[in-house]
C-alpha cells in the first residue's frame, strides 16, 4: 500500500511511494508527529537520478525488516534536495563538519525541533567490512535516545550554535555584531589583487598537465573555475604570458573532457563526473546544470582559440538538451539517471527469489540486479560490429573499443565485456590508418554515430526527472543566449525565449513578483530560493544581450528587487539561501562556495554590476560591493573556493566597457556588428541596443546618454563607451573590431 509520498509531485519522492517505510514529506505533519510521539526524525535527502540513493533504497528502504525498525522508532521523512536546496545545504554543512565528507543519499537524525544530532551518507543494510550497517546504527540511536536524551538535545543545541557562528557574514544574526566590526586592513583592490594571484597559483599548481582538470580522481567538471580562467586571461591579455597560461589550462581541460567518456559521444551532453583521472569512466547521470554551464565553457573556448571543434561540442550539448531535456511548452527538464535497465532483462520477468549483491548483505535479502549504472551508454564490440559492419574497425580504432571490453578497473563488475567510448586516437590518425582524407573520415564518423544513436534509442532509457527547476532553467537560458551570440544561430535564441516565457507563465506570480522553485504538470507550492532568482536574472540579462527585447531587462529589474527584499542581508550584505519567513529552517546560511553550481551570492554580485551598467539600477553597485565584502573572509583565505565571485571582484575594481548598438536588431548590418562583439571574450563588457523605439526610451530614462544615440547614414552604428566617455561611432565590423582591440578575423 502506498505511503504518504504518493500524493507528492517530486519524482524522487514518488520513487519511494511504494516503500514499506512510512515516509512523510517534509512539513508540519511530520514535525507534529515527532513532537507528539517524542521520536527522533530520520531525514533522508537525495534526488531522483542519484545512483547511491537507488542503492540504499533497494538495500534498505524496500526491505520490510529495515522498514519495521524505521517505522517503530523514528518518524521517517523524505526530502528532494532539488526541491529544497536551502535545507540540503544546512544539513550537508552539519554532515560535512561532523564526518569530514558529504554526498547523497544524506542521512540525518533530527530532534523533533529539527536540530541534527547524528548524520552520514550511504549506510549498507548490514554490518560489513568493519563498518556498522544501517540497522545497527538505527538501534544504537534508539538506545541513546531513550537513555541519554537530555545529552542528545544539549548536543543538538550546540550544533545549531556552531552552524550559526561558523563564519561571520555567512549566517543570520543580530545586526549589532556589525557595528563594532573593524574595517578591513586592505582596500578592496588590494585584497582583490592578492586573491586573484593566489587563485591563479592554486589552479596552476593543481592543474593536471596530462589529463586536464584540477586535482586527482574523482574529477568533476567545475565550470566556475573555467569561467575564472577565461575571464582572467581576457583581462591579462590574450598574448601575455599569464593570459596564455590561464587560457591554456582551461582549453586543455575542456579538450580532455570532450575526448573522454565524460562526454556522451553518441547522444551529446556530459555526464556528472569521472571516477578516474582520465575523464574515462563516468558517473553516468546527466544534469541540466552541467549541460548549461559546460556549453558556455565550450563557447568561451571557441572565442578564446577560434578552434571550431569547441563550437561543435557546444552544439552537441544544445542538440541533446533540445531533443531529450525539453518540455513541449519550452521549459527544460532536470536530469537523466545514471542507471538503466540491463539489456538482458528487457522483456522478461525478473524472478521473485532474492539474491545478495556486493557480497554479504548482513543477513538481508536483496533483489536480483535488473539495472546497472551506464547500461544505456556502453557497448560490446559485437554490438558495434553488428551495427557498423565494414566501418566498425574505423570506429573502434577511434574510440578504443576492445573485444573483451576496455574498462580495466571495474570493482563492481558492471562493465565486464563492455566498452566506454573515449577518443583514443585523433581523427586525423584514424583517417590516415584507414586510407581516408579528412573530409571523408569526418563524414564516415558522423554516419557511424548516427547509426549507433538510432540503435541505442531502442534501448531502455534511463529515468528522466521531468521537473522544471527555475534556477537550472535560468542557467540554460544563459547558455542558449550565449550560443545565439557566439554561433549566430537564431534557433538557440528562440529556444531560450520559449524557456523564459515558460518560466514567466508557469513559475512566476506576476502580481507579487515571486518565483516558485519547480514545476511538474503544475507549479509546486515551494517558493523560489536565492539561486532561482540569481540564475534566472543572469539568464534574462544574457537573453536581452542576444535578442535585445527590453521586456527581459524590465523583468530582471523586478526580480532583483524581489530578491533583495526576500533574501538580502541589509546589515552585512549578501543573500541568504532561504527566505526569512520559513519557520522550519533552523539557520539561514549564505552560500559561500562555487561548486557544481555557482553560489547565488557570486551570480548576484555579477548581476548587480551588470544591472548598474545596463540600466543604472539605483544602489546596484553598492549592493554588489556589500555582497563581495560579506564574503571577504572566504575569498581572501581560500579564493579558489569562490572563482565565480572572483570574476565579480575583478569587475568592481576597474571601469566597465559598454557597447551600444544603434539600429534595428533584426537587420543584417546590426547583426554583423553584434557578431563582432562576441568574436572574442572581451573583459568588462555590457551590450545595449538603441532601437529608436520603446526599448531605447526605457533605457534612456535610466541612462540619459543613450537618448541621442542613433544610426549614422541609415546604417547600424556602434558606440563604445568607457570611463564615462564614448568614442567616435563606427558603422563597419572592421572598425568595431579595431575599437574593441580585437585582432583581425
Amino acid at each position: 500500500m502506498p505511503n504518504r509520498l504518493a500524493a507528492e509531485r517530486s519524482p524522487y519522492l514518488l520513487q519511494h511511494a511504494d516503500n514499506p517505510v512510512d515516509w512523510l514529506p517534509w512539513g508540519e505533519e511530520a514535525f507534529a508527529q515527532a513532537r507528539a510521539e517524542q521520536k527522533p526524525i530520520f531525514l533522508s535527502i537525495g534526488y531522483s537520478t542519484c545512483h547511491w540513493c537507488h542503492v540504499m533504497a533497494h538495500e534498505s528502504f524496500e526491505n520490510p525488516a529495515v522498514a519495521a525498525v524505521l517505522n517503530r522508532d523514528f518518524v521517517p521523512v523524505k526530502l528532494d534536495r532539488e526541491e529544497r536546496p536551502d535545507l540540503d545545504r544546512v544539513y550537508m554543512a552539519y554532515v560535512q563538519q561532523t564526518t569530514g565528507h558529504g554526498g547523497w543519499p544524506m542521512s540525518v537524525w533530527l530532534t523533533p525541533d529539527l536540530k541534527p544530532f547524528f548524520g552520514g551518507t550511504y549506510f549498507p543494510p548490514g554490518d560489513r567490512h568493519g563498518r556498522p550497517g544501517f540497522v545497527t546504527v538505527l538501534n544504537a540511536i534508539t538506545r541513546h535516545w531513550r537513555e541519554q536524551r537530555e545529552k542528545i538535545l544539549a548536543g543538538a543545541d550546540e550544533v545549531v550554535a556552531a552552524l550559526r557562528s561558523r563564519s561571520r557574514g555567512t549566517v543570520e544574526g543580530p545586526a549589532r555584531e556589525v557595528a563594532g566590526q573593524p574595517a578591513p586592513a586592505e582596500t578592496l583592490p588590494e585584497a582583490a589583487s592578492e586573491a586573484l594571484t593566489k587563485a591563479f597559483q592554486y589552479f596552476h599548481e593543481a592543474h593536471d598537465s596530462t589529463w586536464g582538470g584540477f586535482g586527482g580522481a574523482p574529477k568533476f567538471p567545475r565550470p566556475s573555475t573555467l569561467n575564472f580562467l577565461f575571464r582572467m586571461a581576457a583581462l591579462q591579455g590574450r598574448k601575455t604570458a599569464i593570459g596564455v597560461e590561464m587560457a591554456k589550462m582551461a582549453v586543455f581541460t575542456l579538450r580532455k573532457m570532450a575526448e573522454g567518456g565524460l562526454q556522451d559521444h553518441v547522444g551529446g551532453g556530459f555526464h556528472r563526473y569521472s571516477v578516474d583521472e582520465q575523464w574515462f569512466v563516468s558517473h553516468f547521470e546527466k544534469m541540466l546544470y552541467d549541460q548549461a554551464q559546460l556549453a558556455v565553457s565550450y563557447l568561451e573556448a571557441r572565442q578564446a582559440t577560434g578552434v571550431e571543434a569547441y563550437a561543435w561540442v557546444a552544439r552537441d550539448i544544445f542538440t541533446y538538451v533540445r531533443r531529450d531535456l525539453t518540455h513541449p511548452a519550452g521549459g527544460f527538464y532536470s536530469a537523466e539517471d545514471a542507471d538503466s535497465l540491463l539489456a538482458e532483462t528487457v522483456g522478461r520477468v525478473v524472478p521473485d527469489e532474492p539474491q545478495a549483491e556486493h557480497g554479504s548483505s548482513g543477513g538481508f535479502a536483496l533483489p536480483h540486479k535488473t539495472h546497472a549504472e551506464g547500461a544505456f551508454y556502453v557497448w560490446t564490440k559485437d554490438e558495434i560490429d553488428a551495427v557498423l559492419g565494414a566501418d566498425a574497425a574505423f570506429f573502434c580504432a577511434r574510440y578504443g573499443v576492445k573485444p573483451g571490453g576496455n574498462v580495466e578497473h571495474d570493482p563492481q563488475g558492471e562493465f565486464k565485456g563492455k566498452n566506454v567510448l573515449m577518443q583514443r586516437q585523433s581523427l586525423a590518425a584514424t583517417a590516415r590508418d584507414h586510407g581516408l582524407d579528412a573530409p571523408a573520415a569526418g563524414e564516415k564518423l558522423l554516419g557511424c554515430l548516427e547509426k549507433l544513436r538510432a540503435v541505442r534509442a531502442r534501448r531502455s532509457r534511463p529515468h528522466l526527472d521531468d521537473k522544471v527547476i527555475t534556477a537550472w532553467n535560468g542557467l540554460m537560458i544563459s547558455a542558449l543566449a550565449r550560443g545565439a551570440q557566439v554561433l549566430g544561430d537564431r534557433a538557440y535564441l528562440a529556444a531560450a525565449t520559449r524557456a523564459a516565457e515558460f518560466i514567466r507563465r508557469e513559475l512566476c506570480d506576476e502580481a507579487g513578483g515571486a518565483l516558485y522553485r519547480s514545476w511538474r504538470g503544475q507549479r509546486s507550492g515551494v517558493a523560489g530560493f536565492a539561486e532561482d532568482y540569481a540564475f534566472l536574472i543572469q539568464g534574462l540579462l544574457d537573453l536581452y544581450e542576444a535578442g535585445f527585447e527590453i521586456r527581459w531587462l524590465q523583468w530582471a529589474e523586478r526580480l532583483q528587487a524581489a530578491m533583495d527584499a526576500q533574501f538580502g542581508d541589509p546589515a552585512r550584505g549578501g543573500y541568504f539561501n532561504s527566505r526569512a519567513d520559513d519557520p522550519h529552517v533552523i539557520v539561514r546560511l549564505k552560500e559561500d562556495h562555487d561548486g557544481a553550481e555557482p553560489s547565488a551570492n557570486s551570480v548576484a554580485a555579477l548581476n548587480l554590476l551588470r544591472l548598474d551598467w545596463m540600466t543604472g539600477l539605483p544602489g546596484a553597485r553598492d549592493r554588489a560591493v556589500k555582497t563581495i565584502e560579506a564574503l571577504r573572509p572566504q575569498w581572501t583565505a581560500m579564493p579558489q573556493g569562490l572563482p565565480q565571485l572572483l570574476c565579480a571582484i575583478e569587475l568592481v575594481v576597474d571601469a566597465p566597457r559598454t557597447v551600444v548598438l544603434a539600429g534595428d536588431p533584426a537587420a543584417a548590418d546590426f547583426q554583423a556588428l553584434a557578431a563582432v562583439v562576441h568574436e572574442q571574450p572581451g573583459p568588462r563588457r555590457a551590450l545595449l541596443c538603441a532601437d529608436g523605439g520603446a526599448g531605447q526610451q526605457w533605457l534612456a530614462a535610466r541612462r540619459p546618454y543613450l537618448a541621442e544615440m542613433k544610426p549614422l547614414g541609415g546604417r547600424a552604428t556602434a558606440y563604445v563607451c568607457e570611463n564615462f566617455t564614448c568614442r567616435a561611432p563606427v558603422t563597419s565590423p572592421a572598425a568595431l573590431r579595431a575599437e574593441l582591440g580585437f585582432s583581425g578575423k
